[in-house]
């Protein structure tokens, strides 16, 4: 592939962030990234190499969980999915009401979005976890916030090998 191809095919791997793929291909993409956790490994190499306000930027870079873009239709397609698929979108009023306030002091308290990885999660798990992290320290939940993004690049990966 070449770099313009390889970095439409995988720019959305890491929500609103093509850097990722655009670093890694030019560090060079070979035989051993050409499956799903190759090329995992590959992106998170690059991620893992970013300064710290990257890493924050990419971050921020994450909507809400059920919040004002998504009520206004504004994520990307794969968040839509996601939060789609852990019930999001049909939040019982307390539900959504909960996940506004816990957004408010998440984001007030870390300066970025809580990020989970929401597949395959229940709408009270992801609640429980929310409240559980929202108590983390800073440094913490950067690490914890990073973890998670590495999850959904590879859940993502796996679905754009498995499409092709």
């Amino acid at each position: 592939m070449d770099r313009d191809t390889f970095v439409a095919r995988f720019a959305s791997v890491f929500e609103h962030s093509p850097w990722i793929a655009q670093r890694a291909w030019e560090q060079g993409i070979g035989p051993d990234q050409d499956n799903p956790d190759g090329l995992h490994a590959a992106l998170c190499a690059v991620l893992a190499k970013a300064d710290r306000s990257a890493k924050i930027r990419l971050v921020q870079a994450h909507p809400d969980l059920a919040g004002k873009l998504a009520i206004e239709g504004g994520l990307t397609q794969e968040s839509r999915a996601e939060q789609a698929s852990a019930g999001l979108d049909q939040c019982s009023p307390d539900e959504f009401a909960r996940f506004q306030t816990l957004n408010a002091t998440y984001t007030k308290r870390f300066g970025f979005p809580f990020v989970i990885a929401v597949r395959g999660l229940s709408r009270a798990q992801i609640l429980a976890a929310f409240e559980q992290r929202v108590g983390n320290d800073p440094d913490q939940e950067l690490a914890t916030a990073l973890v998670q993004i590495e999850r959904i690049a590879l859940l993502r990966i796996r679905d754009l090998f498995a499409a092709a």
